[in-house]
């Protein structure tokens, strides 16, 4: 890699992530999600409109920014959660989209339309929890009950796809990458034990002590913890964000020390840097010419999104939630994006999957972030403005009498 190219590519980009909320603020109507401000800033920049930008040349920064994206997320998980009835229907929600997906693209395969079944199936089942993060919490929506049901049912749609990209589309046999899920599965336990091994100890006194210094040592701890399981599932062959995941599951339970502080640096740091550049970079990669080639197919993979991964949530918890939060968890689950990315490199790769679907669902995933999302919170900023007592004017005071 070019030193030189690569400064002027991560400029560029760091400008695109630095103006982006900027311009969120400042564009008129509805704000829109600063994602989708960095997709289109990295369109843009990339080679397919002004060329300023390679993502070749910054790739190993871009796969930690995705890497934090999804340590995040994994932080936000409560294990717990998948013991309640909210994980339970998540995962049932999970199992009828995939059967769904798999009948509808079924059709299509047949009519000659799709030609990489398995990835566009396992493509329709997912849900960009960690591209969401942002958004719910600018919009204050992860908390009480309907927080915990979404929450659950972002997990489940991220992570089940992943262990199903890693058991169908892995390089390994089926086999190998069960074997391989199950390693890096029985690492993340035996890390999330680590703290018990040194609780009362000098070692752990010196991590506290310093968490609020120029060590920081508990950042420090959080990164290699972070780049270790990357690692690992890199060389077991297994995709980066499951890595990243159990790291964040990981640290939710051995953060030393004040957790809300080290929360607060990891936010600054993922979402100061690493993660906008994850999305400018998406934005790079997006085949603009095959999908205003093709605009149907993006469209049909649009709808599919939502019929699919979406649709089933308005019938799964009618007897846990209210119409207008279905309407709202329909919408949320439909959004997706960076797994329609790793599914669309897999089936370019293998030569399996057409050129124009590829771009086609990349760019679906990444209209389902613009819109999706937009009709989400502006049901809720309604149900909130709904919800507030009306004011009431003061009475005249009557009349003197004369």
């Amino acid at each position: 890699m070019d030193l030189a190219r690569g400064l002027d590519t991560l400029l560029v980009t760091a400008a695109v992530a630095a103006l982006a909320p900027l311009l969120v603020a400042l564009l008129p109507g509805p704000r829109i999600p600063q994602v989708v401000v960095l997709l289109a800033g990295g369109v843009l920049i990339g080679p397919e409109v002004l060329g300023w930008a390679d993502r070749a040349e910054i790739d190993l920064l871009v796969n930690v920014g995705l890497g934090f994206l999804f340590l995040l997320a994994g932080y936000e998980l409560d294990p717990h959660l998948f013991e309640e009835r909210a994980g339970r229907l998540a995962i049932a929600g999970w199992l009828i989209t995939l059967a769904l997906a798999t009948a509808l693209v079924g059709v299509l395969a047949a009519a000659g339309f799709v030609h990489a079944f398995v990835p566009v199936a396992l493509g329709l089942t997912t849900t960009a929890f960690g591209t969401l993060l942002p958004v719910l919490h600018d919009n204050d929506m992860l908390h009480g009950r309907f927080g915990r049901y979404l929450l659950a049912a972002g997990a489940v749609g991220e992570l089940f796809p992943i262990f199903a990209i890693a058991l169908f589309l892995g390089a390994n046999s089926k086999f190998v990458a069960l074997a391989s899920l199950a390693a890096v599965g029985v690492l993340a336990v035996v890390l999330s034990f680590a703290p018990r091994w040194i609780r009362g100890r000098r070692l752990e006194r010196i991590v506290r002590e310093g968490e609020g210094s120029t060590s920081q040592t508990t950042v420090r701890l959080t990164v290699l913890l972070l780049l270790l399981l990357l690692v690992v599932a890199e060389e077991f062959g297994l995709d980066v964000v499951l890595g990243a995941f159990l790291a964040g599951t990981v640290l939710r339970r051995w953060a030393p020390g004040d957790v809300h502080a080290l929360e607060g640096k990891l936010d600054a740091i993922g979402y100061g840097f690493f993660i906008p550049l994850f999305f400018v970079a998406s934005g790079m990669t997006l085949d603009v010419r095959s999908i205003a080639g093709a605009p149907g197919r993006l469209t049909i993979f649009f709808v599919l999104l939502l019929v699919i991964r979406g649709v089933p949530s308005l019938f799964l918890y009618r007897r846990d939630l209210p119409v207008v939060r279905r309407v709202q968890m329909m919408f949320l689950t439909a959004t997706a994006l960076p797994l329609l990315v790793a599914l669309a490199e897999i089936g370019l790769r293998n030569g399996t999957m057409l050129r124009e679907n590829a771009a086609a669902m990349v760019g679906a995933g990444a209209l389902s972030v613009l819109v999706y999302p937009m009709i989400a919170v502006a049901i809720e900023r309604r149900r909130r403005a709904a919800a507030r007592p009306a004011v009431v004017p003061p009475a005249d005071p009557p009349p003197h009498a004369e």
